[in-house]
């Protein structure tokens, strides 16, 4: 009872603890871009075997749609005997649910690429190489960015319950205030995290806008 009667948020603490804000803030950011590149880099060498190899799409889907369904304490539980209460913990958990989002991404990009402009690209004399970073990846950007933009968003949400192993951005204030019953570190971890991923998500937009100037986006 008592932490529902507490005001909604206590501007003063807020005020005081604006340097750890910024400091949680950040953490959370390099918890998000290091998930997100490093799955990116990996999502995009499955995903070329997958288009090299047809047959090994299924298998890639299946084993990182596994890992996508296992909840976030469990995968935590699994690796903390052997990489401890760790960044690398809770970077192996948050870039393990990227893979699945980014590979069917990758893939359906560049598969919807049109034939016809593939062939227009191989009469026109160009290398399979050049084909592919002039005309393919172009074209399949805006798909692509758009599974970079739900990646980003996904990860961002997940960072706060790394908070439980001692990694968590913004989720420490969340778990702060579970702890203490008290209401205003809760409501600052929460607002933070969604406002970081509307900000991510806005900032990606943009770069889809940029790269890809003749697709119109949601």
């Amino acid at each position: 009872m008592s932490f529902l009667l507490q005001p909604l948020v206590r501007w003063d603490w807020v005020w005081d603890h604006r340097p750890e804000i910024w400091t949680q803030t950040k953490e959370h950011i390099v918890l998000t871009a290091i998930a997100v590149g490093i799955g990116l880099l990996i999502a995009s060498v499955l995903s070329a075997i997958a288009l090299r190899f047809r047959w090994t799409y299924p298998p890639i889907t299946m084993i990182t749609g596994m890992l996508y369904t296992i909840p976030s304490l469990a995968l935590f539980a699994f690796f903390v005997p052997y990489t401890g209460l760790s960044r690398t913990t809770a970077e192996i958990a948050l870039v393990s649910y990227t893979l699945l989002i980014l590979i069917r991404n990758i893939v359906a990009g560049i598969q919807g690429v049109p034939h016809d402009v593939q062939e227009a690209a191989e009469g026109m004399g160009y290398t399979p190489a050049r084909a592919f970073l002039d005309v393919q990846l172009p074209l399949a950007l805006p798909v692509i960015i758009a599974g970079i933009r739900i990646a980003t968003v996904t990860v961002i949400g997940l960072v706060t319950v790394t908070s439980l192993i001692g990694q968590g951005g913004l989720g420490a204030f969340i778990l702060d205030g579970l702890r203490r019953d008290f209401y205003t570190p809760l409501m600052v971890g929460a607002v933070m995290s969604v406002l970081l991923a509307v900000f991510a998500d806005l900032l990606l937009l943009a770069a889809q806008r940029l790269l890809a100037p003749w697709r119109s986006f949601a």
